[in-house]
């Protein structure tokens, strides 16, 4: 028999005080077309059997290795060393939810404190948080911070920064009630037009390095830029780029964020993802959820605790930074651990391989007539080609081929005639030179059938 927390006389009572007859009144506005009326899942199977039907459902899945995938955008079919998973899985982490307890969760801190420092050390900024839901909710919270920091009440943000993000920007932006500034970046960034767009009722600059289109931004003038107007200048940084790159703490940052799943973190669907944030030590407490740290006990043995906690969970809301709720700790050790493995040599061999494979990739694809790189050198392991037909006919031509290819640009940004047919095409270290060639042999099949005239009608025209 069903379990049902409400009797029957609890339930009368609440639909005779919102006017109801029936539960099934609860549901009038929904269309009968769309409702189901029973639910066929057949009797109940037992243990084994339900193991073979989901093996069996499983093996439909089709994997990356059978089937190369082009896309990025933000997330990154990168190597997960098996150790990752092995570490991850123990039930001391995998189980654990959040150190509500400190000092009965010194794993955990101890993984957290890790992980800020090495997040600390790869932007070259002062402090780390103990992570955050993504790199779009990174991003806002970030705002946040400058919001409250400089007591302004806009931010200027460069419309190059990934679509998504700036999307969830806006909803924040919307609830708290302050303007965004979006600044014309793409395809390619004028820094007189950043000069004059940024002024003095601007909180924060935010810039991503590489940008949504792949390019290197010239992150030193723009961080000039906004501290002349004494704004505070956000980094929005993919962390596999850094093992190349210049680090945010080089160029000025206040404040950096990012998108982390890149750290020997799945695909996984969507998510959980990982976002990170570190900053200069005068803006630390400011920055949003915990941060873990480390001292010794009353017996002088080495001991983690939550040294800062700004939500509002935690302390008074009228004093609190942010309502943050949980910082992915399971998603943030995977990154420690990856970290951890790779080092510094082995993340800047990741990033030099994918930076050299999307370049071969580009020298060519900018061989084929009709394609063209749109990109702005230099640009990292993503950038975007201009196709010869629409980039959802060059999608599905390359499906048909079975190859996942990439992301249509012009849907984020509509009437920017030199990404019309603009396809954002991402190449990782799992990337290998036979995917590419295949790659570039299919568009060199896609533009001979699209440069070849249709047969005449017979009889002639008409």
């Amino acid at each position: 028999m069903d379990y049902l927390s409400h009797t029957e006389e609890e339930r009368r009572r609440m639909l005779d005080s919102i006017g109801a007859s029936s539960v099934e009144d609860l549901f009038l506005d929904v269309p009968k077309e769309l409702r189901v009326s029973g639910l066929d899942i057949g009797p109940g199977l037992s243990e084994p059997e339900v193991l073979r039907l989901m093996t069996s459902l499983a093996a439909q899945n089709e994997n990356l290795e059978t089937r190369p995938s082009f896309l990025g955008g933000g997330a990154y079919y990168g190597y997960v060393p098996a150790a990752v998973g092995a570490i991850t899985g123990r039930a001391e982490f995998y189980t654990s939810y959040t150190p509500y307890q400190a000092e009965l969760s010194q794993g955990t801190l101890q993984v957290i404190y890790e992980f800020q420092s090495m997040i600390a050390e790869l932007t070259g900024l002062d402090v780390a948080n103990a992570s955050l839901y993504d790199g779009a909710t990174a991003v806002a919270e970030a705002c946040g911070m400058a919001l409250n920091a400089t007591g302004r009440d806009r931010v200027a943000i460069l419309d190059s920064v990934n679509p998504e993000y700036r999307r969830v920007l806006e909803t924040y932006a919307t609830g708290i009630g302050y303007e965004i500034d979006e600044i014309p970046s793409v395809p390619r960034l004028s820094l007189d037009t950043a000069q004059d767009l940024v002024g003095q009722e601007h909180a924060a600059l935010v810039v991503q390095n590489p940008d949504f289109l792949g390019s290197v931004a010239p992150m030193e003038e723009l961080s000039a830029i906004a501290h002349a107007s004494g704004a505070l200048f956000i980094a929005v940084v993919d962390p596999v780029s850094l093992g190349l790159l210049m680090s945010p703490g080089e160029y000025g940052a206040d404040i950096a964020v990012g998108e982390g799943q890149n750290l020997g973190g799945w695909l996984s669907y969507g998510g959980p993802y990982l976002g990170f944030m570190a900053t200069t030590s005068r803006l630390q407490r400011r920055i949003p959820g915990r941060i873990a740290g480390a001292t010794v006990d009353a017996e002088g043995r080495r001991a983690f605790v939550l040294t800062l906690q700004t939500r509002e969970q935690h302390i008074r809301r009228e004093r609190a930074t942010s309502n943050i709720c949980t910082n992915e700790a399971l998603v943030a050790l995977g990154a420690t651990v990856y970290l951890a493995l790779v080092g510094n040599q082995g993340l800047a061999r990741v990033a030099e391989l994918g930076l050299r494979k999307a370049h071969y990739a580009a020298s060519r694809l900018s061989q084929l007539a009709g394609f063209e790189i749109v990109s702005p050198e230099p640009f990292f392991r993503e950038f975007v080609l201009s196709t010869p037909v629409s980039p959802d006919e060059v999608n599905r031509f390359l499906l048909g081929r079975n190859i996942l290819g990439g992301i249509a640009v012009d849907q984020h940004y509509p009437g920017r005639s030199t990404l019309d047919r603009g396809l954002l095409l991402s190449f990782t270290e799992q990337t290998t030179r036979r995917q590419i060639d295949d790659l570039v042999d299919s568009l060199a099949e896609l533009q001979t059938e699209a440069a070849t005239p249709e047969p005449a009608m017979a009889g002639g025209s008409a």
